[in-house]
């Protein structure tokens, strides 16, 4: 495989390390902002495992765009009434499903670009706040 592999297994990984510290600090917005920050740093510490400078700029790139497509979502998720366990857990999967696709060739790039489009697109069509049985107090 060429350099082209490294990289997007490189921004792939970095984007689910980003979905990870969303998942676990995306409760509320200073949280999340340091979750990007962490994801970053995280993420040029695994790309310099994985090669040089080069994959390790691509890693740290994946994410922070990964923690910043997934903290609107956290955010949103639980301001609608969601548990922190529960949207820690959704996103901790959505990271191994991340991680898992960078390995195939080329979807490492697709994975760092459409998890911060689905992100915003998410979290601008959820709900205010989940109604449940209060719909039927009315």
């Amino acid at each position: 495989m060429g350099e082209w592999y490294w990289w997007g297994l490189a921004a792939g990984l970095g984007t689910g390390i980003g979905l990870l510290i969303a998942g676990l600090l995306g409760w509320n917005r200073v949280a999340a902002m340091v979750g990007v920050v962490l994801a970053a740093a995280l993420g040029l510490r695994v790309g310099l495992l994985i090669g040089e400078w080069d994959e390790a700029a691509a890693c740290a790139a994946g994410g922070a765009l990964g923690a910043l497509g997934a903290a609107p979502f956290s955010l949103r998720s639980v301001k609608a009434g969601g548990t922190r366990g529960g949207t820690a857990l959704v996103l901790c999967a959505a990271a191994l499903v991340a991680g898992a696709l960078a390995l195939v060739p080329g979807l490492g790039y697709l994975v760092a670009v459409v998890d911060p489009v689905l992100g915003v697109r998410l979290s601008t069509r959820a709900p205010k706040r989940y109604a449940g049985l209060r719909t039927l107090a009315r």
